[in-house]
């Protein structure tokens, strides 16, 4: 396609907002330092209403050592879907002293429900297999959690 030269700076304009505004509306979350182990993770916190229920909904892609903790306002068996989130996520449901209860695996743009096998106050959400190539499984603890901010 052949645009006049204004047509193109005025569409790398529009690119640059569409990409500035992804950016910035995820960089608002704010990041915490949890793991597993010796496993690391960067995890950006949900823990308001708005910020849970979007999650990680229209990324394309998520670097391996970062994740999303959701921090619930009350225990009781929360529930996640994949509606418009698009990569493969496995999730942790975490009681409050962040041991897990439970690890589901989800698949992208489904509406299937995963829920904690019990009263969860924290899910965490990694890529597909996260867990258990880490060895995570019932039972262990998750590091930093008691730094999270309150729920809103």
């Amino acid at each position: 396609m052949n645009l006049h030269p204004s047509a193109r700076r005025l569409c790398a304009i529009a690119a640059g907002l569409i990409v500035s505004s992804a950016v910035s509306a995820q960089a608002v979350l704010p990041v915490a330092e949890l793991g597993f182990g010796m496993a690391r993770i960067e995890a950006e916190v949900a823990h308001t209403a708005e910020t849970r229920v979007t999650g990680l909904m229209n990324r394309v892609a998520m670097p391996l050592h970062r994740g999303m903790v959701f921090v619930f306002p009350e225990e009781r068996a929360h529930c996640m879907w994949m509606k418009n989130t698009l990569i493969a996520l496995s999730v942790a449901f975490l009681d409050a002293e962040g041991r897990v209860i439970n690890i589901e695996d989800m698949q992208p743009q489904t509406s299937d429900n995963h829920c904690a096998a019990a009263p969860a106050r924290y899910a965490l959400e990694m890529n597909l297999g996260w867990f258990a190539e880490r060895g995570v499984k019932p039972g262990d603890r998750l590091r930093g959690i008691d730094a999270l901010p309150a729920p809103q």
